[in-house]
C-alpha cells in the first residue's frame, strides 16, 4: 500500500521517490546477480556433461581371436598384426588368465567383441585424437562392414586407474573415499558433538572458554591445506601412521571436519528452548539428563545436518590429501584402512593432467560422478532437516 503523499511538501516527495528509484534499482542488481549465477550453473554443467558423457560408452571391435601356445605367451599374437594398432593392450593382458583357467581353448579360434583403443574410441566418437591415417582407413573400412559398436563402459565403474585411458575406471578411487569418509566421521562426528555438548552445556563463560570459541571460528576458516601439513607433521611423521593410506587420509579430513560439525552442532544445541531444560530442572532431573533425555534428542536433525555437510566438503577436498600422498597411482582397490588409496578428487586431478587425450572426458566423467554423490548428500541434509525440524 504506497503512503500518503498529500500531507508531504516537494522537497520531501522528492527524496521519498529518490529512495524507491534505489530501492528499484538494488532489486534489479540483485535479479541480474541471481540470472547470471544461475547462468554460469547452467554453462558449467552443460559444458561438464556435453565432454563427460560419451566416457560412458565405450568402442569395440569385432576380430577373431586363435589361442595357441604363442598367444599365451604374446597375448596380442592372437589376432592379425594389422589389428593390434587399433585394440586395447590391456584387454589382452587378462587373455593369458583366461587360458590357463580355460585350457580347453587352445588350438580353437574365437570371434569377440573386444575393446577398441583409446584413441580408436576418440576417432569413433568425432573427437581429437592421434590415430595414422593408415589406423583411421582401417578403422573406417571395420565401421563399414559393422565391426566395431559401443556398448556401456563397465570399465569405468568397475576398474581401477591404469596407464591405458580405455580400460581406466574410477573402482579403486571410489572404495578409497568410502574408507577415507568412514573414517573421517568416524573421529569428527563423536569428538565434535561431545565438544559442542560441553561448550554449550558445562562450560563455564570465562576467557578460556571464550578463547577456545575463537579459535574455533578461525579454525573452520583457514585454507584446507593447513590441514595436510598437520596431518604430514602429527599422524605421518610422529605416530608413523603408513603414508598415502585411507588412515591417514580419513584422520586428517577428520582434523578439517571438526570446525565445522563443532559450529554446528553448537547451534543445534542453542536452538533448543531454555524452558525445556528449566522444566527439567524442576522435576529433579541432572545436568545429564537434561542433556541426554531432552537437549540431544531435540537437536540431533541439526548435528546431522552440519555433520553431512561437513562430510560433502570432505569429500570434494584435494589440497589436504596432497600433502599426506594420495595423489598416487593406484590401480588396486585398498582392502583395508592402512593400504595404499587415492579418493575421486585425487583420481580427478590426477586424469586431467595426463597427456593423453581420451583422459579428459573420463576427468569430466568423474566429475559427473562426485557431483551428483554431493548433491545427494546435500539433498539428504536439507531433507532430514525438513522432516525432523521443529519449530518452537
Amino acid at each position: 500500500m504506497m503512503p500518503d503523499h498529500r500531507h508531504l511538501d516537494s522537497r520531501g516527495l522528492k527524496l521519498m521517490r529518490k529512495r524507491y528509484r534505489k530501492e528499484k534499482r538494488f532489486k534489479i542488481y540483485c535479479v541480474t546477480a541471481l540470472i547470471l549465477a544461475c547462468l554460469f550453473l547452467v554453462l558449467f554443467l552443460g559444458d561438464i556433461i556435453a565432454k563427460g558423457h560419451s566416457a560412458f560408452q565405450q568402442a569395440q571391435i569385432k576380430v577373431q581371436l586363435t589361442y595357441s601356445e604363442r598367444s599365451k605367451e604374446i597375448p596380442l599374437t592372437a589376432v592379425k598384426q594389422e589389428y593390434t594398432s587399433i585394440l586395447s593392450r590391456g584387454w589382452f593382458r587378462m587373455l593369458p588368465k583366461k587360458l590357463n583357467e580355460n585350457p580347453e581353448l587352445l588350438g580353437t579360434s574365437q570371434t569377440l567383441w573386444i575393446v577398441a583403443k583409446g584413441d580408436v574410441d576418440q576417432y569413433l566418437k568425432g573427437k581429437p585424437n592421434s590415430l595414422k591415417p593408415s589406423e583411421k582407413e582401417l578403422v573406417d573400412r571395420l565401421k563399414a562392414q559393422d565391426r566395431t559398436r559401443f556398448i556401456f563402459n563397465k570399465y569405468f565403474f568397475l576398474n581401477g586407474d591404469s596407464k591405458m585411458p580405455e580400460i581406466a575406471g574410477i573402482k579403486s578411487a571410489a572404495i578409497g573415499t568410502i574408507y577415507v569418509l568412514f573414517l573421517t566421521m568416524l573421529f569428527s562426528f563423536p569428538v565434535g558433538v561431545l565438544t559442542a555438548i560441553y561448550l554449550e552445556e558445562y562450560a563455564r563463560d570465562n576467557w578460556l572458554t571464550q578463547t577456545i570459541e575463537v579459535n574455533i571460528n578461525n579454525l573452520a576458516a583457514i585454507p584446507s591445506i593447513l590441514y595436510g601439513l598437520l596431518g604430514l607433521a602429527i599422524f605421518i611423521n610422529t605416530f608413523g601412521i603408513p603414508r598415502s593410506s585411507a588412515l591417514v587420509g580419513g584422520l586428517t579430513l577428520g582434523l578439517m571436519s571438526l570446525p565445522v560439525i563443532i559450529i554446528s552442532s553448537r547451534a543445534a544445541l542453542r536452538a533448543v528452548p531454555d524452558s525445556i531444560r528449566e522444566a527439567a530442572f524442576g522435576v529433579g532431573a541432572s545436568r545429564w539428563q537434561v542433556v541426554s533425555h531432552h537437549v540431544l534428542p531435540m537437536s540431533i536433525p541439526g548435528i546431522l545436518t552440519g555433520s553431512i555437510i561437513a562430510l560433502a566438503q570432505a569429500m570434494g577436498e584435494t589440497a589436504p590429501l596432497l600433502l599426506v600422498g594420495m595423489m598416487a597411482f593406484i590401480p588396486e582397490a585398498p582392502s583395508g584402512f592402512t593400504d595404499a588409496a587415492t579418493v575421486m578428487p585425487a583420481q580427478i586431478y590426477t586424469w586431467s593432467a595426463a597427456a593423453l587425450r581420451p583422459y579428459a572426458e573420463r576427468t569430466a566423467a568423474a566429475i559427473l560422478v562426485l557431483l551428483a554423490v554431493l548433491i545427494l548428500l546435500n539433498l539428504s541434509a536439507v531433507l532430514l532437516r525438513k522432516r525432523y525440524e521443529r519449530k518452537w
